[in-house]
């Protein structure tokens, strides 16, 4: 039986067979290529959110497809009870870029945080400290699962399920002072996002950044930054923490480094390393060869098509393009980020879902936070005619329902009903001179 390209059907199985704790659109899709996905009826979308920063390389990316169709042919998985060549060649290739001397996998980024989280104690407990508290930031998102969701300053994500997980601290964001003065004798760490994606896409400031290296290295604590959804060139770097001129001594990854397959990482110091012996952790599935080899590609694949250099290009025209349409409509009350995670903030006269919705209809994949968000996190292959593609769509929208910025319409996009499939008009093809181009492999230091 094969239910692939009737909707109804589809929706009918989810809604009968399937936990319902996700409310999704009216819609289903079957196969992507490059920054597109088709729906079971073959319409065709932009996809402005990239499987929520997943689908780095877009989709169906050849080099992705293949690393991955080699090693399911040879070998999918293998226990950790043995050496796994993919796990060491992927850990080696994320130290040599990055700050860290060790790596551990596992399968998602809540996995990654609590494996932060543990070391972080774990590195005290073995130096015979009493250091367990963990402070991190209001409106953080961490994850999931009981540490990472207690790590999780927002407390609508832990009050149906404590009690909740002892030895966590919560301050407002971007202040130093208030850190300082949540630190007692017993902090182990600071856990931080540098760009708070669940909570609308609000990036930490330099100077705040800064700061925090300094106090952790006065008083001893460790610092964790979680670039589970920064990470893996997203902000035009190939970890945020590049941007800030920062080094963490804990690092978490995700969602990017598998280019759509389920692989987490901690990365960290040697010294910080001394937290973990022989027994302390562990994962199943962490590490297999299928994950690993993904990871790989998706690394080799930023060399070959100088992907950093189109996050930055494309990023670029898409701040500009974005202020000037809040600079034209008065309900576009900010545009942030940093490479190609962007949020954009509409006043009280725009509700974000139902923007979100317009654009569905119109061909075009974001994300709603909150009441006023919207959030676009693309594939990172993205084209400047892609986005601009993107660009022209949105002000449409906004001067349809908004008209102009002296006639604004209270609560403009309104929820849209989700009991039929949305009526498309599918954006147009990207310029064939705009798609990132594919050059010679770099050596193999390249990516330090």
């Amino acid at each position: 039986m094969s239910i692939e390209n009737d909707l109804a059907l589809i929706s009918d199985f989810d809604k009968n067979y399937c936990l319902q704790v996700f409310a999704p659109l009216p819609v289903a899709f079957v196969k992507g290529k490059g920054s597109y996905l088709y729906d079971t009826q073959g319409t065709k979308y932009l996809d402005m959110i990239g499987g929520i920063a997943v689908n780095a390389l877009g989709h169906g990316n050849p080099k992705l497809v293949s690393a991955i169709s080699k090693q399911a042919k040879d070998l999918i998985h293998c226990s950790n009870y043995y050496y796994i060549p993919q796990r060491s060649e992927l850990a080696y290739r994320l130290c040599r870029a990055s700050f860290a001397d060790k790596a551990f996998f596992c399968n998602s980024g809540a996995e990654a945080n609590e494996a932060a989280i543990k070391i972080a104690r774990g590195y005290f407990y073995y130096k015979g400290e009493d250091k367990t508290e963990i402070i991190t930031a209001e409106m953080s998102f961490h994850g999931r699962t009981y540490g990472s969701m207690t790590a999780t300053g927002q407390e609508k994500f832990s009050k149906p399920f404590g009690p909740i997980v002892p030895g966590f601290k919560y301050v407002p964001y971007n202040d130093v002072d208030a850190i300082r003065l949540a630190i007692t004798p017993k902090t182990a760490a600071i856990m931080l996002e540098l760009i708070q994606g669940e909570s609308g896409v609000r990036p930490a400031d330099v100077e705040y950044v800064k700061a925090v290296r300094e106090l952790c290295n006065e008083k001893g604590i460790l610092l964790i930054f979680d670039e589970v959804q920064t990470g893996i060139g997203r902000t035009g770097k190939m970890f945020c923490y590049q941007n800030y001129g920062v080094t963490p001594d804990i690092m978490t990854l995700a969602k990017g480094l598998g280019g759509g397959v389920p692989i987490g990482a901690m990365l960290c110091t040697d010294e910080v390393a001394t937290g973990f012996k022989v027994g302390d952790h562990g994962s199943t599935f962490g590490g297999n060869p299928l994950a690993c080899a993904a990871g790989i590609a998706v690394l080799e694949y930023f060399g070959e098509a100088n992907l950093l250099d189109n996050v930055n290009l494309v990023s670029a025209f898409l701040f500009e393009k974005l202020n000037k349409l809040k600079n034209k409509y008065g309900c576009v009350t900010s545009v942030r980020g940093l490479g190609l995670l962007i949020g954009i903030e509409f006043d009280e006269t725009v509700i974000a879902s139902g923007l979100r919705e317009e654009l569905l209809r119109n061909g075009f994949l974001v994300s709603a936070i909150g009441r006023s968000v919207i959030r676009i996190a693309p594939p990172l292959i993205l084209t400047k005619s892609q986005a601009s593609s993107f660009i022209r769509t949105l002000d449409s929208l906004l001067s349809t329902r908004m008209g102009g910025k002296s006639n604004p319409i209270l609560n403009a996009f309104k929820n849209i009903g989700r009991k039929e499939a949305p009526v498309v008009k599918a954006p147009a093809e990207a310029k064939p001179e705009e798609t990132a181009p594919a050059l010679p492999a770099p050596a193999e230091d390249d990516l330090d």
